[in-house]
């Protein structure tokens, strides 16, 4: 009954900026954990930020200062901003819903490709 989408990806040159978005409907509520992760081919599965309820916001080490992730609770929107972009991001984004436990509810990704 929920349902995750991710939107705003898309080609980019090195050292520019992109800005994702991930909506989020059914029954939610709004206490509840958005996360971002990216996934290159050949490479794990990163976890990229968090964010919570409660405005708290984690990043990894190999975006923070580069991406902002902020949300609209009451809405179900999530983004996050991107800037200063490398090769290296280029990499599906996927955006993770939870309300309570694992696994939560998982978008179908949007492509991030930054060119050269």
């Amino acid at each position: 009954q929920v349902q995750v989408v991710e939107s705003g990806g898309g080609l980019v040159q090195v050292g520019g900026s992109l800005r994702l978005s991930c909506t989020a409907s059914g029954s939610i509520g709004g206490s509840y954990y958005t996360a971002w992760y990216r996934q290159a081919p050949g490479n794990q599965r990163e976890l990229i930020a968090t964010i919570s309820s409660h405005g708290i916001i984690n990043y990894a080490d190999s975006v923070k200062g580069r991406f902002t992730t902020s949300r609209d609770t009451a809405k179900h929107v999530a983004f996050l901003e991107m800037h200063s972009l490398k090769i290296e991001d280029t990499a599906v984004y996927y955006c993770n819903v939870r309300p309570g436990d694992p696994p939560g509810y998982w978008g179908p990704g949007t492509q991030v490709t930054v060119s050269s």
